[in-house]
């Protein structure tokens, strides 16, 4: 059901005439639902962009539609809103609740003696509302959707640091389980070092990954065969008893890759494949 255009005209008079008093409750209103969480000077300009939305869509070319050609800067206006919302933590119900709040203030403004006029421009102006409030919650939705992705290819980066323990030796410490995600990620950081430092070796330390898998094993050995390509040998570490076992039981076959049961002997591995060897001093 769309809004007639002799409705609109009414509903954007109504508004323009009110307009002081409108802005000034629906700040006040929504100041009490967000106890304090933004600034007044920040939610009175909020209030007046969502406003101006609304009177955009009374007064534009379209039909009252928000989602037709001529609600583009409404839904811009709207998309703006939560977006911001959602990275500051506000709930969706809050953002939308910010864009329904128009109705309540709305309500008895209108100065007409004809009852049911009165109703049906009100029914007109919830049915503009609601559209517009039910677009900013999905577009909410949309945000947190990709603030939570992008937090989590963070968190996937930080949770897979690739250090240098020695010159021509790099290491990559897993801790966690290793899923398909994370290891796209282990194998890109691991060949991105081997490019800028060089490295010969790479020793992929499975110390605190709590169980392997079939699937556990074939991301290893991937990554494994990638830095193989790039020219560097690779040593796995790590190997305790439990796993060992569990490796034996899957038949899982790491082929030639040198497997060690820590990381010290995995870099000692690395420095005596290197040329480099190692004396005890005798302490006097």
């Amino acid at each position: 059901m769309k809004v007639n255009a002799e409705a609109r005209q009414r509903l954007s008079a109504l508004l323009r005439s009110h307009e002081d008093e409108i802005l000034r409750r629906w700040t006040e209103i929504s100041a009490r639902t967000l106890r304090g969480r933004l600034t007044n000077a920040e939610l009175q300009r909020q209030v007046r962009e969502v406003y101006a939305a609304l009177l955009d869509i009374l007064e534009g070319v379209g039909d009252g539609d928000l989602t037709g050609a001529g609600g583009g800067e409404s839904r811009g206006a709207l998309a703006d809103l939560s977006r911001s919302w959602a990275r500051q933590g506000f709930t969706p119900t809050e953002t939308a609740n910010l864009v329904f709040t128009v109705k309540e203030v709305a309500l008895g403004l209108s100065e007409s003696a004809d009852a049911d006029q009165v109703t049906a421009d009100f029914l007109g102006l919830s049915l503009i509302v609601d559209e517009m409030g039910l677009y900013t919650f999905e577009t909410y939705a949309k945000a947190r959707e990709e603030i939570i992705a992008d937090q989590t290819e963070q968190l996937l980066e930080l949770s897979t640091p690739v250090v240098k323990l020695w010159e021509g030796v790099v290491a990559v410490p897993l801790v966690g389980t290793l899923d398909s995600a994370r290891a796209q990620v282990v194998m890109e950081k691991l060949l991105q070092t081997l490019v800028d430092t060089g490295s010969a070796y790479a020793i992929v330390d499975i110390t605190g990954v709590p169980a392997v898998d079939t699937q556990v094993a074939q991301h290893i050995l991937k990554t494994v065969v990638a830095a193989r390509l790039m020219g560097a040998e690779c040593i796995i570490s790590g190997i305790r008893p439990q796993i060992a076992q569990t490796v034996v039981a899957l038949g899982i076959e790491f082929g030639d890759i040198a497997t060690k049961a820590t990381l010290a002997d995995a870099l000692v591995h690395a420095l005596r494949a290197s040329g480099i060897e190692f004396a005890k001093r005798k302490v006097s």
